[in-house]
């Protein structure tokens, strides 16, 4: 490579800082001081070199200046950091996908008419041209009323999203693949209990992504969200940090309100038409399915922990829809006020009482009511995990499957047991 002495790179400075400032100048300077310094320039030879007639011009005699200074390329990022978010964007993009909503909607239209008729009292003060406007349909129309995000977790064409997403059951859907391509869809199963719905498109070999484990998820890492945005822009991508964990909220949208639990705080940014999208970790996997806004706050967004996804997942790809596994108590979750209330031994669990309406707090034949569960025990550990306010016992029932055995830790009369839970499919209650 040729190297360039420091008087070169102060000359190439100076005649570059020279030229911007005449480029200024030009459109600044009076006429007559402008046409002095052209025909002071025109004098000097090394100016009558330079000066180009067209931008392509400049460039040539920049790059006879200095070659190596004026060669471009592909961006090379300088940090590690920044060079992994952008291979997991490109690895990860192909993965997700833009779900629009489609409805017949009404055609309105305005009519006028004179509300007196033909009253000829009326019609001596008002006269036979006084109308006031009315509305009437006049058919419907086919209209894009809605959209969201999801990714595609099988590469027979199943995709995850949100179930506020897909919740109204009159509507069509329509899945835009990153490449352009689109295919309608058909809602394979909705979950009842999480905010998580399962699509089906008709297509193969599709790209998809892996599932990191979101139980070792750190506050601090880094979360890379995508979706599209304002159901406009395709495959948005923000940036962030994980800022919460086990957070539970509460989400309301048009005719929708859903009490959502653990969930992932986040601060990138999670904007309308994000909701369904992944939030993945720096490996390129996703920890989450973004779900919720915080309203009135600057970057607090929420996202549904994938091991929560992972069953109904699991049951779409097995079962063709999604099956609820169901314990089939009432409980009242133990915390430090209620301790005192209550007078209990512990301050976390899940204490077994009857409903505010005094309804049983174990349900006949439920698979509780089969492991010999009782009214008054504290559920301490469901699966081997603690039972709190951050980890509530419903959360926990729904990282298992219909049909498994869960080994579940109870404290009764003074001493702790261990008895196992087999669930079952959750009854149409």
């Amino acid at each position: 490579m040729k190297q360039y002495s420091l008087k070169h790179l102060i000359f190439v400075a100076f005649v570059v800082s020279f030229i911007t400032a005449l480029a200024v100048s030009n459109f600044s300077a009076p006429l007559i001081a402008r046409a002095a310094v052209n025909d002071f320039l025109q004098k000097l030879p090394f100016f009558q070199w330079l000066a180009p007639k067209t931008s392509e011009e400049v460039q040539e005699k920049i790059q006879q200046l200095v070659p190596e200074f004026s060669k471009g390329g592909p961006y090379q990022s300088a940090s590690s950091h920044e060079a992994q978010i952008i291979n997991v964007v490109k690895i990860a993009s192909p993965a997700v996908v833009s779900v629009t909503v489609t409805k017949n909607v009404p055609i309105i239209e305005q009519y006028f008419v004179n509300p007196f008729g033909n009253d000829p009292f009326f019609r001596q003060f008002f006269g036979e041209e006084f109308q006031v406007p009315q509305y009437r349909q006049k058919g419907t129309k086919k209209q894009e009323v809605g959209g969201g995000s999801g990714f595609i977790i099988s590469a027979g064409g199943l995709v995850l999203t949100n179930k506020h997403v897909v919740a109204d059951t009159q509507a069509e859907y329509t899945v835009f693949t990153n490449d352009g391509k689109k295919y309608p869809a058909k809602v394979l199963a909705r979950d009842p209990i999480q905010d998580l719905a399962v699509l089906k498109i008709e297509a193969s070999d599709l790209p998809t992504l892996p599932l990191a484990d979101s139980d070792q998820i750190q506050v601090g890492q880094t979360a890379i969200a995508i979706g599209n945005a304002l159901g406009e822009f395709r495959n948005t991508v923000s940036v962030g940090v994980v800022s919460g964990l086990a957070r539970s909220v509460t989400a309301t949208g048009p005719g929708l309100t859903e009490n959502l639990q653990n969930l992932i705080q986040t601060d990138a940014a999670i904007n309308p038409g994000n909701s369904g999208g992944p939030l993945l970790n720096l490996n390129g996997e996703v920890m989450g399915i973004n779900t919720a806004v915080a309203q009135g706050a600057q970057g607090i967004g929420f996202a549904i922990p994938i091991n929560q996804a992972k069953r109904d997942i699991n049951d779409a790809i097995t079962r063709g829809k999604i099956v609820t596994p169901y314990l089939g108590i009432r409980y009242l979750t133990v915390t430090s006020a209620v301790q005192e209330e209550k007078k209990l031994p512990v301050d976390y669990g899940a204490l077994v009482a009857k409903g505010e309406g005094g309804e049983a707090a174990i349900i006949k034949d439920s698979p509780a009511d089969k492991a010999g569960i009782k009214e008054g025990d504290i559920i301490l550990e469901f699966g081997d995990k603690r039972v709190d306010k951050d980890r509530q016992l419903a959360s926990l029932v729904l990282l298992h499957s219909v049909g498994e055995s869960v080994p579940v830790k109870v404290w009764r009369s003074g001493e702790i047991i261990d008895v196992n839970v087999t669930l079952s499919e959750r009854p149409n209650l």
